[in-house]
């Protein structure tokens, strides 16, 4: 049985018994006459029966704000009418009831402003929300600047020094000709350096690769198809270059999808990237023909999910046994975050 069926039944009980007990009272004036006193036992059975009727109506209003003010409003109403017919039963005379009746309608007033002032618990966390999400979104804004930066630095810094020790250690190689076990050191040096200058070209790519910076995602990603391991074709539609993180994110994606296909689609497999953006977000999908199998829940795949879902993106991963690979991600745009 339901609260509300239960609700009715239990005014229906109370209304029972207290029809009953005033029944009874009449019946036993009537037989004996005199100043018809049975009217204030109607009165105390009416006041708990009113109260009961109506804060159980009052209590079935959806809103809790509202449900507050009309459980207030009706036990005011009915302390009201419980003092004008005290007034009434009394003789009349000077309407007293005025006085306590103001004060009661002047609470439910100020609980009705303060509660159309007052911002709800619902209301709060609404604002508190969007501010989070604001501050989240500038905080990753920040976040890929300092990424971009850093890959600016050691590109034109390191990297460039490493390159000119490269060259003047060859400069110097070639003058130890008659000294083989200098050139030797030399040589080997040379060696170390070129080996760093690849891992400081790796490391620097992997942060933001500077193709995407200079020349958006598109050729960004038609460049990683390029050197990826699977043969990859790329169908990029962008009408408006989107926000540096959702770019950073989206390239990451693709990336991510390609040397997993590269690494278990099977050697034939080919890939197509499809990336299209519309008015709230950047949609990318990457599928293969390969064998198929992915682990939505692999550490790469999860990487790529949390990624994603830092900036309230989705993540689907469809990979049946034999059917290829699909992995589509959606990415809101800065602002609809």
């Amino acid at each position: 049985m339901s609260h509300r069926r239960k609700g009715r039944l239990a005014i229906s009980v109370h209304a029972t018994v207290s029809g009953i007990i005033a029944a009874a009272t009449t019946l036993i004036w009537a037989g004996t006459g005199g100043y018809f006193w049975p009217k204030w036992v109607w009165l105390g059975l009416g006041i708990p029966m009113a109260l009961h009727g109506a804060i159980h109506g009052a209590r079935h209003v959806k809103r809790a704000r509202a449900r507050a003010i009309a459980i207030h409003g009706s036990i005011s109403g009915v302390l009201s009418g419980t003092m004008i017919l005290i007034w009434a039963f009394a003789g009349g005379g000077t309407f007293w009831p005025i006085y306590p009746i103001a004060v009661l309608g002047g609470a439910l007033g100020l609980h009705a402003a303060l509660a159309a002032i007052l911002p709800t618990r619902q209301q709060q966390l609404v604002e508190r929300v969007d501010e989070l999400t604001r501050t989240r979104t500038s905080a990753l804004n920040v976040q890929t600047d300092e990424l971009r930066r850093i890959e600016r630095d050691l590109h034109d810094g390191a990297q460039a020094r490493l390159v000119a020790l490269t060259m003047q250690l060859g400069r110097a190689e070639a003058r130890l000709e008659e000294h083989p076990e200098a050139a030797e050191l030399v040589r080997e040096a040379r060696g170390e350096a070129s080996a760093a200058i690849a891992e400081l070209r790796d490391l620097a790519r992997g942060i933001a690769p500077p193709v995407l910076a200079d020349r958006g995602l598109p050729a960004a990603v038609e460049a990683l198809a390029l050197r990826a391991p699977i043969k990859a074709t790329v169908d990029a539609v962008v009408d408006r270059r989107p926000p540096a993180v959702v770019e950073t994110a989206a390239y990451f994606v693709v990336a991510e999808s390609l040397t997993n296909a590269g690494k278990h689609a099977g050697a034939d497999a080919r890939a197509t990237v499809t990336i299209r953006d519309s008015d709230h977000a950047l949609h990318i999908q990457v599928s293969d023909d390969g064998d198929g199998g992915a682990d939505p829940a692999g550490s790469g795949l999860t990487g790529l999910r949390h990624r994603v879902e830092a900036l309230d993106g989705s993540l689907t991963v469809l990979s049946e046994a034999g059917s290829g690979t699909t992995i589509r991600a959606r990415l809101p745009y800065a602002g609809q975050l």
